[in-house]
């Protein structure tokens, strides 16, 4: 498979962790805590050896993780020599979400005004505490100062904070003051 054919929207879903069972089945971390993606995706593409797609005959949640066959895939050994490989499932493959449900990939790298215009920075990454999802924001840091202090804002991703999703805008409008 040439590089072209690699899709340019791929993204980490989770890693492998090990084999599971005998004929050549793999454990699969999720990234994400409903693992949609590894669920319902039938092509993966793993970095190991090299990145290549796979062929996923079956997928399953399993006690946190994921368990998944593999086409081509039919012993233990070559189960486990894929140990520590990402997992990578191209966005457009990803399932549909209602409205007002996002993917965490999405958010990430968006844009974060307040109320009342004010900009609050960037999302740089998600994070769970449990009960919901957390924005971890970063300011916007001008590059003429790079010593400047980075404090990062942690915000619930709750509807008593986040007012609007613009994902073609790139940007998410909160109800969160400067000083927070």
């Amino acid at each position: 498979m040439t590089d072209s054919a690699i899709p340019d929207d791929l993204v980490q879903v989770g890693h492998i962790t090990g084999a599971y069972g005998i004929r050549g089945g793999i454990r699969v971390t999720p990234y994400s805590t409903d693992a949609d993606a590894l669920l319902n995706v039938k092509t993966w593409w793993l970095d190991k050896p090299a990145l290549r797609p796979v062929q996923v005959r079956s997928a399953k949640y399993h006690s946190g993780d994921v368990t998944a066959t593999l086409v081509d895939v039919a012993d233990r050994s070559v189960a486990e020599a894929l140990k520590g490989a990402t997992v990578q499932v191209s966005r457009a493959d990803f399932p549909a979400l209602p409205e007002d449900e996002y993917y965490w990939s999405d958010l990430i790298g968006l844009d974060t005004v307040n109320l009342q215009g004010e900009a609050l920075g960037k999302v740089a990454d998600m994070m769970s505490n449990g009960p919901q999802s957390i924005l971890r924001i970063v300011p916007n840091v001008d590059a003429g100062t790079p010593d400047a202090k980075v404090e990062e804002r942690l915000v619930p991703f709750v509807d008593q904070y986040v007012k609007t999703v613009d994902l073609k805008a790139r940007l998410i409008t909160l109800d969160w003051g400067l000083d927070y």
